[in-house]
């Protein structure tokens, strides 16, 4: 649990603008759902999303994320990360594989978080932020996240990483505007299962 308790050069929550919003975030507050849901509502509802806005400068550090108010979901879920950290709750970093449009290619990763509550273990959360057709919620130990998985190629990975990836970083970092975000979102490619004939072999 000591890595996904640590600060680092995305999730910066030593940065002292960090520091203080997680801590104005915790004032008064007892509960730790209470506590995660405050700081998932803030990231969901009051960090726009970059390509929702068309809203530069593009942003990886969590820091740049509160300073900007904008990221895109992966920079998002470093500044939710950043802030559950800062208030000593374990947090990660999650992804999904998602179709861009509404099926099928092109594909990207899609950045989410997961949170290790001591009444549910990890519980996997979605700060992208909502909008027509995306209702991602702090309900658990139920999942509602922003995309459900609807197409064979289509992943939730069970990973839960102490950092980002670097092919994220990458594209957070080599990429000047959201627009080019866009056009080089970063992507893992999976292996098709040919399900026939699996179930061919599979018989005696």
């Amino acid at each position: 649990m000591h890595n996904y308790l640590l600060p680092n050069q995305y999730i910066d929550y030593d940065h002292p603008r960090v520091a203080e919003k997680a801590a104005a975030l915790a004032d008064g507050l007892s509960s730790e759902l209470d506590l995660v849901k405050i700081c998932f509502e803030f990231v969901r509802d009051d960090i726009k999303h970059s390509w929702d806005y068309r809203m530069n400068p593009v942003t990886c550090k969590a820091s740049d994320v509160l300073i900007h108010g904008t990221g895109y979901c992966y920079a998002k879920s470093h500044l939710l990360a950043a802030l559950l950290r800062a208030n000593a709750i374990p947090a990660g970093l999650c992804y999904q594989r998602l179709t861009v449009a509404a099926d099928g290619s092109p594909y990207c990763l899609h950045g989410l978080n997961a949170v290790y509550l001591k009444q549910h273990d990890w519980y996997r959360i979605d700060a992208r932020g909502n909008k027509p057709g995306v209702a991602a919620e702090f309900c658990p130990p139920t999942e509602k996240l922003a995309f459900p998985i609807v197409d064979d190629l289509e992943r939730d990975f069970p990973e839960i990483w102490p950092e980002p990836l670097p092919l994220v970083v990458k594209a957070l970092t080599q990429n000047a505007t959201v627009e080019q975000v866009f056009d080089n979102l970063p992507d893992i490619e999976v292996i098709q299962i040919n399900r026939a004939f699996n179930a061919n072999a599979a018989k005696p």
